[in-house]
């Protein structure tokens, strides 16, 4: 690609206490081979090196800029705001999270999709995520041969059957229009809202894929004990994102029948809660997020649900000691699921979050 006219890719790092990832992030950044980028910094009130690291990196390169947050922001809100200060002239949009890396080709293979494809919205690619002894790729399940769906097409393999390419946002390219096209692309507070963005504006665009990996994410053990992991605020998150966009992308029949198999995995996990002794806490979040979806809660349903839960237990020891096993290997090493991932720490928020439901 020609220097001169290639188009313009603006890169936001939102970033609280990534003091000790950032450069690493910042190098991975420097090494793109795709050269017309601008690198936004926003600094969410960070109190340790991470403001010091940002400026040595800033007065070394034209290309990044600093921002430094007067107030702190959630997560979500600090990364609608770090969206807001790219520049106009931005054609392409990518944010990183400050503990992440992407590949020196990064930008080059997905702004040659996208070029090659003027109606595509967001592009993704696998990712590489892991730490210590546990690694894996992400973002698997389209065939090889197809890199360019319809955006109502991979959203309703999302909203029916789950499979979830669009990964997390260190892994993604966005046009600059869609993200301009409201003043908050990430559509609600959710640690999940960067799934809910793309199910939200590929109703407008297609969806590509590079069938490389072009990032790593870096998994943390500090995240076992996240609070959104010890919500499963994952599983409600799904059904969410079915409520709300499943009436644009689904049938009337598609929809009722995708909630209710939704349901029933949501009291399955309900049920796991039960077993393990969850507490009060756990529980008020649960009745909060049902009433905000709303969605009463049923102790029928719940009831069945342990049930079916205890009696799988009772009838299948070999099974019971093989999760009791798994789940105590977790405890020693995250397994990420769902929505915004890695360690969310760097990524505007003041505490990590991410999701591990492996229970008895």
């Amino acid at each position: 690609m020609h220097l001169s006219r290639d188009p313009l890719v603006s890169i936001v790092t939102p970033v609280y206490n990534g003091g000790i990832y950032l450069a690493e992030c910042i190098e991975s950044v420097l090494a793109q081979t795709y050269e017309r980028w601008e690198y936004i910094i926003v600094n969410n009130c960070s109190n340790d090196d991470t403001a010091a690291i940002a400026a040595g990196y800033a007065a070394r390169d034209h290309r990044i800029r600093i921002f430094n947050n007067n107030v702190f922001l959630e997560m979500i809100a600090n990364h609608n705001h770090a969206l807001s200060t790219m520049s106009p002239a931005s054609k392409y949009c990518k944010v990183m999270s400050a503990d992440d890396v992407i590949f020196p080709e990064f930008l080059m293979k997905m702004v040659q999709l996208a070029e090659a494809h003027p109606s595509v919205g967001i592009v993704g690619s696998y990712q590489l995520t892991g730490g210590g002894d546990g690694w894996g790729v992400r973002c698997t399940g389209l065939p090889y041969w197809r890199t360019v769906v319809s955006g109502r097409e991979i959203s309703r393999l999302y909203l029916l059957n789950g499979l979830n390419v669009f990964g997390a946002p260190t892994a993604h390219l966005y046009r600059g229009d869609l993200v301009r096209s409201s003043d908050a692309f990430f559509p609600n507070a959710r640690w999940e809202a960067d799934i809910s963005a793309c199910i939200k504006h590929l109703q407008d665009s297609d969806f590509g894929f590079v069938h490389q990996i072009l990032s790593y994410e870096r998994r943390h053990i500090e995240q076992m004990t996240t609070t959104a992991r010890s919500l499963d605020a994952y599983v409600s998150s799904q059904l969410s994102d079915v409520l709300e966009y499943g009436p644009c992308y689904l049938t009337e029949h598609e929809l009722g029948k995708r909630v209710n198999e939704m349901l029933d995995e949501y009291y399955r996990y309900l049920a796991i809660a039960v077993v393990n002794g969850r507490n009060l806490k756990y529980w008020r979040w649960q009745k909060a997020r049902l009433d905000d979806l709303g969605v009463r809660l049923s102790i029928g349903r719940l009831g069945l649900a342990v049930c079916k839960k205890v009696a799988d237990l009772l009838f299948n020891p070999k099974d019971t000691v093989n999760k009791l096993r798994r789940r105590w290997s977790h405890r020693l090493m995250p397994i990420q699921q769902g929505g915004w991932h890695g360690g969310t720490c760097s990524a505007g928020t003041r505490s990590c979050s991410t999701s591990d439901s492996t229970h008895v």
